[in-house]
């Protein structure tokens, strides 16, 4: 995948972004809507983690994902897709952007993740038939310090299969472990995929040098299930 198809926002899109988020957030209108804003909000700022229940989550029309880090965890809705890229929503300030499952970038945090782009080869797009290990060329992004086009290599390996439980329901997914080598920069990356399809259901990923978020899909949007 090239890295104009991993691009990230600029600074307008980013205040449209937030522009649109806002005015969603006002009118309870469009996928975003005000409870699901709200919700978000609460689980950022109101508490370190958030628990969604199944019946909470189905309640809800719009696809949602769980994302933990450092300073908590929150459940995001999926406001906006552009070109494949998927921009999830926590609340005003924050955003996680996903692209074939990978983590390419983040908004309103510390560090940020401002774009990741693989060059060459993408071997995510058929991570359930992985054999042997695969070599991965990534370049990062990185804000604050304007660290910008960071050569990372990862080395993917299949662990097996492994049950993960997600709301509930018990699935038996292909663990992929990801091995990350740069300058300064040494951690992993972790995926359990479907063995089926490759979907990535949940996924712990770097975002900098000692910070990774991990990401679980709660409820998928239904048009990457369908593809796959």
């Amino acid at each position: 995948m090239s890295r104009s198809a991993l691009a990230a926002p600029t600074k307008a899109q980013r205040g449209i972004a937030a522009l649109l988020l806002i005015t969603l957030a006002l009118t309870g209108c469009g996928v975003v809507a005000r409870t699901s804003i709200q919700t978000a909000q609460l689980a950022v700022q109101g508490t370190p983690d958030v628990q969604p229940s199944a019946a909470e989550v189905a309640a809800k029309p719009y696809p949602q994902i769980k994302v933990s880090g450092p300073n908590g965890g929150a459940v995001l809705v999926l406001g906006n897709i552009d070109a494949g890229r998927q921009a999830w929503y926590s609340s005003e300030r924050s955003i996680v952007f996903l692209q074939d499952g990978l983590l390419v970038g983040t908004h309103g945090g510390s560090p940020e993740l401002q774009q990741m782009w693989i060059e060459g080869d993408n071997p995510f797009h058929t991570l359930h038939a992985l054999q042997g290990t695969v070599t991965v060329q990534r370049r990062y992004d990185l804000m604050p310090g304007y660290r910008y086009g960071i050569p990372v290599i990862g080395t993917l390996e299949r662990l097996g299969t492994e049950p993960v439980d997600i709301l509930g329901k018990v699935r038996t997914l292909v663990h992929v472990r990801e091995t990350l080598r740069g300058t300064q920069w040494k951690g992993e990356n972790h995926y359990w995929v479907d063995p089926a399809s490759g979907f990535i259901w949940k996924s712990q990923q770097m975002i900098a040098p000692g910070t990774r978020l991990e990401i679980t899909q709660l409820k998928p949007y239904s048009l990457d299930l369908q593809r796959r």
